[in-house]
């Protein structure tokens, strides 16, 4: 057996987001991986330390206009040469957030404006304070810049597909049998009417974060200046607007950690956008096997090692893996952050560090949907076939005209004629030709056909 190796590439990595799937995630690495991680723990100190400048205090006088520029910098250009060198100091402090806490005062060396301030760094904060509002800019930056856009993408291509076989005629299936026919179009935009309902309730979730020390009640803080407004002070730093503050949704009441009742929602909202994707993922593969939808052929690619005629409906195959993933990591977010023994465990600590984990796999799975999306096709011939094998379906309307009618027993005469039967259709023109009703609806039922009883499925299609 070979000796283990210790150096890493995609060819290595443990997990296959930063393998087999690392260049579809290029997006949401900044944000979520530990690096930028380290960069929002700068960001949130950098702006405590500018607040407290401003605050009136005698011993901290105002930051000058280039101090300011220069910390603000700091988060900015922050690269990941200053996320190596935070890690290096960790090996010594053994605490990550003190390492950050260091080297930011690292970086005030000869600025004799800031090294006379230096231990207003981190000043009353208690680790939780920087970590907490941190996950809520990477959150934040998640939600915003990495999974709306990627649903945003899918529900656009859904609306384009819905209007464009708005009138297209399907038959469907209910219970896996053959019921009232709807259109393609239709079918699609119940898809798109759910996920664009889901999305909305994740763009909603408030991102909450707070800064009152180490058991929520601003002790620290208050023993150094005992008449100051703490409470309102950290309300203006979380909520003003990047980049002087972090324009997240202040937090009043916490224990050591912001509870995570806001994270468990957002997940939740997540996790429903995904269960919506798997089920449509697992539609139209169906819809694939029935032949209603083909594939465009990519170049070179192989379906099966043995059976060269295969193509196989593996982006969706893909995402619905994908969307599992990430739903169970999701939900076991949802379920574990919000509880903690009394003040504070660890418990939660650990588990965060995977928030990019299940992103990753739902971020991954909303691209191999899109990919599946743009390479079908529809087979017209086939959806026909379907429907004029069918003329079953068409026993609703008749028994529903001849109710309006007052006719006896309509259900009852069309089940002896249509269940568990092949259905012509000359039988139903004969029935029809023999029911005591009007001869306008006579003539409007003998011209029906299955794939003219859609109903509203149009309009409903093209309204979305």
């Amino acid at each position: 057996m070979n000796a283990p190796t210790t150096h890493f590439s995609p060819i290595t990595a443990l997990s296959p987001l930063d393998g087999r799937y690392a260049a579809k995630l290029a997006l949401l690495r900044p944000i979520m991986s530990e690096h930028g991680y380290m960069q929002r723990r700068v960001q949130v100190e950098v702006s405590w330390f500018i607040a407290l400048s401003d605050a009136g205090f005698t011993e901290f006088k105002p930051l000058t206009t280039g101090a300011r520029a220069y910390l603000l910098g700091l988060v900015k250009n922050f690269s990941e040469a200053d996320s190596t060198a935070i890690k290096e100091i960790e090996k010594t402090t053994n605490h990550d957030v003190k390492a950050v806490e260091y080297w930011i005062k690292s970086k005030f060396e000869a600025r004799p404006e800031l090294e006379k301030a230096a231990e207003f760094v981190h000043f009353a904060c208690t680790s939780e304070d920087i970590n907490n509002t941190s996950h809520a800019l990477q959150l934040r930056s998640g939600r915003d810049q990495v999974l709306l856009p990627g649903l945003d993408r899918i529900v656009l291509k859904l609306r384009e597909m819905a209007h464009l076989y708005a009138a297209v005629p399907m038959l469907s299936r209910t219970h896996g049998q053959t019921a009232s026919p709807t259109t393609v179009g239709k079918e699609l935009a119940n898809v798109l009417v759910r996920l664009q309902a889901a999305a909305e309730r994740i763009a909603s979730v408030k991102i909450l974060a707070k800064m009152n020390g180490a058991v929520g009640n601003y002790n620290a803080h208050l023993a150094a200046w005992p008449g100051f407004d703490w409470e309102a002070f950290s309300q203006n730093v979380i909520e003003t607007p990047e980049p002087v503050g972090l324009g997240l949704t202040f937090q009043p009441y916490s224990i050591q950690i912001e509870p995570h009742d806001y994270m468990a929602e957002l997940f939740d909202a997540v996790a429903r956008a995904n269960t919506i994707l798997i089920d449509l993922s697992r539609d139209v593969w169906g819809y694939v096997s029935l032949g209603y939808f083909k594939q465009r052929l990519k170049a070179g690619e192989i379906g099966s090692s043995t059976m060269p005629h295969k193509v196989n409906p593996i982006d969706f195959e893909n995402a619905e893996g994908n969307l599992g993933l990430a739903n169970a990591l999701l939900r076991h977010l949802s379920e574990k952050l919000p509880i903690s023994r009394w003040q504070r465990d660890l418990t939660d600590s650990t588990v965060l560090r995977n928030i990019g984990v299940a992103f990753g796999y739902a971020t991954l799975a909303y691209s191999s949907l899109l990919t599946g999306l743009n390479k079908l096709e529809l087979n017209e011939e086939a959806l026909a076939a379907d429907l004029d094998a069918a003329w079953e379906v068409l026993a609703e309307p008749i028994q529903t005209v001849m109710r309006r009618y007052g006719v006896p027993g309509a259900y009852e005469k069309l089940k002896e004629v249509t269940r568990g039967q092949s259905v012509t259709r000359e039988a139903l023109h004969g029935l029809i030709a023999s029911l005591e009703i009007p001869q306008a609806e006579k003539d409007r039922l003998l011209a029906m056909t299955p794939g003219s009883y859609t109903g509203m499925a149009v309009a409903l299609a093209r309204r979305v």
